[in-house]
């Protein structure tokens, strides 16, 4: 049945020519936008998928300046830190310089004194957009990254970077109340400076007798001789003979051989035999370790916190360090030697050592006076004392100065070469994840790329494709809208 009212074949044909139209409209906003996906209409679950990650780009792309920002931060403080360290051994050069007799002291102080100026002068300058990491004891975080969970979540994570603090600051003793005297150990008694004495108590008997005494694996055998008196001067005299360093022997004039180590850092082992009928200390042999003259304190803690104070009061005087974070009970007992070293005490001398339980211990000697007081106390909530703390005391214009200045100095560089350690550590950490995060902005680039981009040469194709369609649809549609017309000619 054929009508004018109703065209079948030019709906059929009208609707195919807009399913072409669409889907040639589409194609040309591929083209333009180079998107596929270019709005949630597209395809929702694929967009909100590419706006997510979209926004993660963003994100990243901040961490990167971020990052860039504390990269050239701790690179300023790693300079610097290597800097003095450059410095300190040029200081180190002028202090062994010191230690001869026949030099001009005064002028060596002079260039030891413009050093320290330039390094005072490179630790201030060390700043980057006003951050100092080698002034205070503040760390500072870098964002690193953004952590994105499977339930969506995002938690931020940092790159903590340590200050190194290079100053010369003493800091401030604790005021916190909670004590650290029991973190040490101070020898029982205080030492003279005579040094310590063993005695042992002789006994003639006949001049066939034979004493033998060892000290340090040098052994004298002297033979009875007359009396005890006698006998005990000859053993004293074959002692004397070996010219050990700060041993000496004597008769104390009550039968009594004594054997004196005035030795600062080192123990002394003497052992003594007889052959014969006489006796040493009422038998035929007896061993003694004469201990060193010098006071000591070790140090039997776990753990050292920021702020922590400790102070050694040596003959009615205080000498205080005050730890920083993350020091160790090493940094403690050298931070005290350099307290006492930097006091310029006459005839005392330090050392810093490990025993053999690897505690640290502080040594310190007198040979001028008798010690009438040593102690240690310790306190929390101190301001921590500065990384080269000690420099400014460094005098060697004295013989005494330059033997305490190697020590101090020694201490110093140490810190120093940890500090440009930690920093450098720091500084290829950051570049490690710098490089990561570029490289992860590129693939996230890339995955999002291959969600919502077009792919042109398939969108070129399918252009030309739809343009026939169009053309013939258009057609169809005229052929479709000629059709009744036929229907005139039944009328004729």
């Amino acid at each position: 049945m054929s009508s004018i009212l109703t065209n079948n074949s030019a709906m059929v044909a009208l609707q195919t020519l807009k399913t072409i139209n669409n889907d040639l409209a589409k194609t040309q906003s591929m083209i333009s936008t180079g998107k596929e996906v270019a709005n949630a209409r597209d395809n929702a679950s694929v967009w909100a998928i590419s706006k997510v990650m979209e926004a993660d780009v963003k994100g990243f792309q901040s961490i990167s300046d971020s990052l860039s920002l504390g990269q050239s931060t701790v690179a300023v403080a790693r300079n610097a830190s290597e800097t003095v360290t450059d410095l300190l051994t040029d200081i180190k050069g002028k202090i062994v310089a010191a230690q001869e007799d026949n030099v001009d002291r005064d002028k060596i102080q002079t260039d030891i004194d413009a050093l320290t100026n330039q390094i005072k002068s490179v630790t201030s300058a060390a700043q980057f957009n006003g951050l100092n990491l080698v002034s205070g004891t503040d760390d500072m975080k870098i964002l690193s990254s953004l952590d994105r969970g499977s339930d969506g979540s995002v938690v931020a994570s940092d790159i903590t970077v340590s200050r190194q603090d290079l100053t010369t600051d003493g800091g401030a003793y604790g005021g916190g109340g909670v004590s650290k005297s029991a973190n040490g150990t101070v020898s029982a008694a205080t030492v003279g400076a005579t040094g310590n004495t063993a005695s042992y108590a002789i006994v003639y008997n006949a001049d066939t007798d034979v004493f033998s005494f060892t000290i340090e694996g040098n052994t004298v055998n002297v033979n009875g001789n007359t009396d005890t008196t006698t006998t005990i001067d000859n053993i004293a005299s074959a002692v004397n003979a070996l010219g050990l360093e700060g041993i000496s022997a004597s008769n104390d004039g009550s039968g009594n051989l004594d054997i004196t180590s005035t030795r600062a850092f080192e123990d002394v082992d003497v052992t003594a035999s007889v052959t014969g009928s006489a006796t040493i200390d009422g038998g035929a042999s007896d061993s003694d370790t004469i201990g060193q003259r010098a006071e000591t304190i070790t140090f039997v803690g776990t753990n050292v916190n920021q702020g922590d104070s400790y102070r050694i009061t040596y003959n009615g005087a205080n000498y205080d360090y005050v730890a920083g974070k993350g020091e160790t009970f090493e940094d403690v007992a050298r931070g005290l030697q350099t307290a006492l070293d930097s006091a310029g005490l006459g005839d005392v001398s330090t050392r810093v050592s490990q025993n053999d339980s690897g505690q640290w211990v502080l040594n310190v000697d007198n040979a001028g006076t008798d010690v009438t007081d040593f102690a240690l106390t310790g306190e929390s909530g101190g301001t921590a004392s500065g990384g080269l703390f000690g420099l400014d005391s460094i005098n060697v214009s004295t013989s005494d100065g330059a033997d305490r200045a190697l020590a101090t100095i020694e201490t110093l560089i140490g810190n120093s070469i940890d500090a440009a350690a930690n920093f450098g550590s720091s500084q290829g950490r950051i570049d490690t994840q710098q490089e990561f995060i570029d490289n992860l902005t590129d693939a996230l680039k890339s995955g999002i790329g291959a969600m919502v981009d077009a792919d042109m040469e398939a969108a070129s194709a399918r252009l030309q494709a739809l343009q026939v369609q169009q053309q013939l649809g258009v057609q169809s549609l005229s052929i479709a809208n000629q059709a009744p017309q036929s229907i005139l000619s039944l009328f004729r």
